[in-house]
This record gives structure tokens, C-alpha cells and sequence, in this order.
């Protein structure tokens, strides 16, 4: 406790910088789900391709991705954009079954209603399938989020700072304090955005909650 006392600029700075790289890829991320988890749910002979496909990516180890990424991208081994497309890749691994499995969701009278009243595919998409998929969304969003907030520490051993780079300190120094601080920083980090998720997606579906208990 008295180490983290001492410390509480340094782990909010590095709190706040886990924050971002976890979070950016996860919207980027949602942003290129939505379409392919789309086109596997529109397409029979493409689920199998994009989900398996994009399902494999997340079989590559997370420290050989953040290698690997400045030599596509041609940045620097200390760019953070290489933890930010990295996770990304991570977070369409994740969401693409789980955003198509959420439009299957959808019940056929609902669409068949909904185009029977002269919605066109594109209106119907945004105002009726993609909203009644988001209960299902959500949860895989949820899923990606906790893993963003884990697999960004691994990029410590890059020499990024963030909430990892107290596991590193801590080792290095065999000093237990700052490694109990890191976990319980990125469990707390977790939970603030595993409700953020749950706020937003009651937000998102008032529909939910008519005739629950109050």
C-alpha cells in the first residue's frame, strides 16, 4: 500500500496509457466485425471461410504479433500503434462469429415484417437487424475487452509502458509490490470496461428493460 501511495502518478500515467491501447483496438476493431461477421451471416459459402479464417488469427502468440508488426508496418519496435493494430487483429478474431451469430439472432418474422413495411436491406440493417443483434454483440465485446486489457501487458517486454511495465519493474527488481499494484490496476481497468459495456448496451436497447422489475 505504502509503494502504491508513492507511486500514484506513475500508475495512473500508465493506467491511462493501458486504457487507450486497449480500447482503441476494440472499437477498430467492432468497426471491421460488423461487416465481415455481416457478409458470413449474408453469405453461406463465406461463413466458414471468415470465421475460421479470422478465428485462426487469434492462434498467433500476442509477443511474436507485436514483433512482427513494426516490420509491416514500418514503425518502430516502441510504437504504440503496433499494440493498436495487433489487438485489433485479436478483437476481429474474436467478434466476427459473434456479431454474425448476433444477426442470426434476429427472428425471420421480424425481418419479413420489417421489409413488409417498405424498409429497404440497408435501413433494415441499421435500424432493426444490428440493434436487435446487440445483446449478443455486447457479450462477445465484453469477452475482447478483458483480453485487450490482459494481452496489453505483454507488450512491456517490448519496452512500452503501461500496467505491464510494473510486472516487468517488479521482476527485474524481485519486488513484490508494484506486480500486486499491475494486477489489481488491470483488474480494476477490466471491470470499469466490462460496465461501461453493460451501460451502453442498456442504453442501446430500451426495449430490454420494459416490464422488468424496476
Amino acid at each position: 500500500m505504502n509503494w502504491f501511495l508513492g507511486h500514484l502518478d506513475e500508475v495512473g500515467s500508465l493506467m491511462a496509457t493501458h486504457a487507450v491501447l486497449a480500447s482503441a483496438p476494440l472499437l477498430a476493431g467492432l468497426l471491421l466485425a460488423i461487416p465481415l461477421g455481416w457478409l458470413a451471416r449474408r453469405y453461406r459459402l463465406l461463413r466458414t471461410p471468415l470465421i475460421v479464417g479470422t478465428g485462426l488469427l487469434y492462434t498467433i502468440p500476442s509477443l511474436a504479433l507485436f514483433i512482427l508488426m513494426p516490420l509491416v508496418l514500418g514503425t518502430g519496435i516502441l510504437d504504440p500503434l503496433n499494440v493498436v493494430v495487433a489487438l485489433t487483429v485479436y478483437t476481429v478474431a474474436l467478434l466476427v462469429r459473434t456479431v454474425s451469430d448476433g444477426l442470426a439472432s434476429v427472428p425471420d418474422d421480424v425481418l419479413q415484417a420489417a421489409s413488409a413495411m417498405g424498409i429497404g436491406r440497408v435501413s433494415r440493417f441499421f435500424k432493426v437487424e444490428l440493434p436487435l443483434a446487440v445483446p449478443v454483440i455486447s457479450a462477445g465485446l465484453r469477452v475482447a475487452a478483458v483480453s485487450n486489457v490482459s494481452i496489453v501487458s505483454v507488450a512491456a517486454l517490448l519496452g512500452i509502458a503501461q500496467l505491464g511495465s510494473l510486472f516487468t519493474d517488479g521482476f527485474a527488481r524481485n519486488y513484490l509490490d508494484p506486480i500486486v499494484v499491475g494486477i489489481l490496476a488491470c483488474i480494476a481497468l477490466a471491470l470499469v470496461f466490462d460496465l461501461l459495456i453493460v451501460t451502453l448496451t442498456k442504453a442501446a436497447t430500451p426495449w430490454l428493460r420494459v416490464g422488468s422489475p424496476a
